[in-house]
């Protein structure tokens, strides 16, 4: 019997470097776009086109895999051909304090208006005290106080007659004018006054009535008078302070327009009613302390808050938020602490993220997103109702309940570009009934690509981007085709290329350090093997660790030889940063019985739940291939010997079935050869995962031991494009010193391993010598003897009840 064995070529990918054209990466023009991901590629370009509600967009893909920097450059692309948003500024409500207003203006004047209106306050400053200083101002400021005088003393000098007409005088008191009669052009004492006649007292405080009457209709007149005198004086001023100001506020409505005017109508207004604040300079000295007069000072109340200012910036916004809390993407009204009193205003309305990038791109990560408390609700908020209203955190919570600042909402229209990997995404897809409204477009990023010529020439494309950007050395061709087939090794298969381009990156790097330290002017292919090797040193102690219980004898393993119900099998072992094979007895026990396959993982559950999956389709293929004519009547226990973390998967499926066999036929098995694959229950050999990870673990431990030119492993004949094995493995194949076998069918595999024909059955037989005649003959004469302890046992029944009196029947 011979079966087939891989050639060297067929073990991994080579790539020739004389298939590129360069002889270095100077010479290669930079990457455009991205690599091998022309599903997300289109997604994205779609996602970014289109300007509809909702129509936001979700990344989802394995990390490395370039999301985040081909995000950032097609979204900078598009926006660079946008038009620029408008700036956004918060100013005073002079209706309600408690609602700071939002003005729009257009793209550069919100920081120029911002100037201006500091502008007006200094000229203010200034304008406001030069007219009211002017002598104009105070002598028709005199005249009225004049006019107010004169007609102030005719009304007393009225008063006084009256007074003295009916014998009294009056003299002023702190409640009004006191009326003191006259005898004879004589004041008289209060005891004179109560020495007169009765009837002459009525009648002395008759007319006293009739006086303090008339003193207060005097009074209401001067005061009316006084009145109309403020009132005059009061419009003189607003029209000097009209004077002084009104040219300034036309100048910067006729320059601003609507809606601007009305605003800057109020504040002309709120001016002039209060003149005053930029009359005076002595009150401002006696403050003693400086930050107390901040709220006061003049003009405090026409500053611009400047919110969103795109004065510098080249069409549309794109903001990547790497800390997206709630404060940083929504906003925040901030608070100051002035001896012991917490206080804000207008000025401290801090816009976040959403309204900086609105018109524009946002760029966030979603799992920072859903890891901050409140952000996501936040962020879908916005989104939903299209306007950012600016709320703290603690009063959303009922955390807090203090006075304070409700702005004005601010239309928001941004388009949100979500990165996260696909398990955050279908979390989100079914558990959040707003999540598919408002993110309708997924970017889906593959793990690997085509491995074609334009591939080729695209990573050589990217290895030059990175050397011009970050100054490394240049790679030469053969550098370039060493990078290849680490991407293929990355994707396992041969026909393919990784698109985790972080992992690239990180060989490029070290390549370029290892090029420097060596003096060369370009990275060789030496240089790259180099940087492999050294990360794999720098990550594989445990593996190191294992080898040595190996060579110790600890770990106990046949690689030569043959054994009854012993094989070994291969198991992959995952560091984080570094993957390697380890390999296993398995052994298998079978016995008289009916208690079919005992799995003593899982018997103390360390055994998963695939793997559990695996062990019971043998229980199928026993029963498909022997137990068609009667039962199967089979004990049998599987283990992996000297395993104690606990096994899963369904790998090593065919490397039991395998032992179950040997055990049955009493056949032995080849100990030098390792098995791996997953089999169904019509005994069809199928593809796993790690092959290639699995034959190094293996070739590892038959080198340690010292290589026989016999040893090597067996696999599912699928995974031969899977591999892309070390050069050392490769060698090793080619001087014929390990040998790999590919097989499609668990006939191939027990020929391999024991060199005695499977058998195909012969109308209904299977031919005398064959693995499965034996494998038969050992079930049937298990199945004979159950069956004949199983009639002693019933016919020693039947004695032990005939035994008493009367007839047996």
């Amino acid at each position: 019997m011979t079966h087939r064995k891989l050639t060297a070529e067929e073990l991994k990918f080579y790539c020739d470097p004389a298939k590129f054209e360069f002889e270095t990466t100077e010479t290669v023009a930079p990457l455009e776009g991205i690599v091998g991901q022309e599903r997300a590629a289109r997604a994205m370009e779609f996602g970014l086109s289109i300007k509809r509600h909702g129509y936001n967009i979700f990344m989802t893909g394995l990390t490395g895999t370039g999301k985040i920097s081909y995000a950032q450059s097609l979204v900078s692309k598009i926006a660079e051909k946008e038009l620029v948003p408008d700036d956004w500024c918060y100013v005073y409500n002079f209706e309600s304090q408690g609602h700071p207003v939002a003005l729009r203006l257009p793209p550069g004047q919100g920081n120029r208006f911002k100037k201006d209106m500091e502008e007006l306050v200094d000229s203010l400053k200034l304008e406001i005290p030069k007219a009211f200083d002017a002598d104009d101002y105070e002598r028709q400021k005199t005249t009225l106080f004049k006019e107010f005088q004169e007609v102030r003393g005719e009304l007393l000098d009225e008063l006084t007659r009256t007074a003295a007409e009916q014998g009294f005088i009056l003299r002023r008191a702190s409640t009004g004018f006191v009326s003191i009669p006259l005898i004879d052009g004589k004041e008289i004492s209060t005891e004179e006054y109560e020495a007169l006649p009765q009837e002459v007292r009525e009648e002395m405080e008759r007319k006293s009535a009739e006086i303090q009457f008339k003193a207060l209709q005097v009074m209401r007149r001067i005061q009316n008078a006084e009145r109309g005198m403020k009132e005059k004086v009061k419009e003189l001023e607003i029209k000097i302070g009209l004077f002084a100001v009104g040219f300034l506020i036309e100048e910067l409505k006729e320059r601003y327009g609507e809606p601007i005017a009305g605003y800057l109508n109020a504040v002309q207004k709120d001016i002039l009613e209060n003149l005053d604040d930029f009359r005076g300079g002595e009150e401002e000295e006696s403050v003693p302390f400086p930050w107390l007069r901040r709220k006061g000072e003049p003009g405090f109340k026409y500053r611009v808050n400047l919110a969103v200012d795109n004065k510098d910036t080249l069409g549309a916004p794109v903001i990547v938020e790497t800390n997206p809390t709630y404060y940083n993407l929504v906003g925040r009204v901030e608070y100051e602490n002035r001896l012991g009193m917490v206080t804000t205003d207008y000025g401290m309305i801090k816009a976040g993220s959403l309204l900086k990038a609105n018109g524009g791109y946002l760029i966030l990560q979603a799992r920072e997103v859903l890891s901050n408390p409140g952000t996501w609700e936040g962020l879908k908020r916005v989104l939903k109702t299209r306007e950012a209203c600016l709320e703290n955190l603690g009063e959303q919570f009922g955390l807090l309940a203090m006075s304070t600042l409700r702005p004005q909402a601010i239309p928001v229209n941004v388009k949100v570009i979500l990165i996260g990997n696909p398990y955050l995404y279908q979390i989100l897809y079914h558990f959040d009934e707003d999540f598919r409204k408002l993110f309708k477009v997924k970017a889906d990023f593959d793990t690997e690509m085509n491995l074609d010529r334009h591939n080729m020439t695209s990573m050589a494309s990217f290895i030059s981007t990175h050397c011009q950007r970050e100054n490394l050395h240049h790679f030469d061709r053969t550098a370039v085709a060493r990078i290849v087939e680490y991407s293929s090794r990355l994707a396992d298969h041969q026909r393919k290329l990784s698109t985790r381009f972080n992992e690239l990156v990180e060989i490029i790097y070290e390549a370029d350090a290892w090029a420097q330290l060596n003096k060369a002017e370009v990275v060789s292919g030496g240089h790259v093997k180099r940087a492999i090797a050294e990360k794999i040193y720098r990550s594989d102690k445990y593996e190191q660790k294992l080898q040595e219980l190996l060579a110790e004898g600890k770990i106990l393993l046949d690689l030569e030889g043959e054994k009854i119900g012993q094989v070994n099998g291969l198991s992959v072992l995952n560091s984080g940063d570094y993957v390697f094979a380890r390999p296993s007895r398995i052994t298998a026990v079978t016995y008289l019985g009916r208690r079919g396959i005992i799995n003593i993982e899982r018997e103390i559950r360390l055994s998963g739940q695939i793997h559990d999956k695996g062990v019971l389709t043998l229980n199928g293929y026993l029963a498909y291939r022997f137990a068609r004519e009667r039962p199967l009547s089979l004990s049998a226990s599987i283990t992996f010997e000297q395993l104690y973390s606990g096994v899963e998967g369904d790998s090593a499926s065919s490397a039991e079935l395998y032992a179950l066999l040997s055990s049955l036929a009493d056949l032995p098995v080849r100990q030098d050869l390792a098995i791996t694959g997953s089999v169904n229950q019509w005994g069809e050999i199928q593809p796993v995962g790690g092959v290639t990870h699995k034959i190094e673990g293996f070739f590892k431990a038959c080198r340690l031991k010292g290589l026989t030119g016999r040893q090597g492993v067996i696999i599912p004949v699928q995974n031969v494009n899977n591999l892309n094995l070390s050069d050392e493995v490769v060698e090793a194949v080619r001087a014929e010193q390990f040998h790999i076998y590919p097989v499609a069918s668990v006939e191939e595999g027990v020929e391999i391993l024991t060199g005695v024909p499977a058998g195909q059955p012969d109308g209904g037989n299977y031919p005398p010598g064959s693995v499965f005649w034996r494998v038969e003959q050992k079930l049937q004469f298990y199945h004979q003897r159950l069956k004949k302890d199983e009639n002693n046992d019933g016919e020693k029944d039947s004695s032990d009840r005939c035994t008493g009196s009367g007839p047996c029947h």
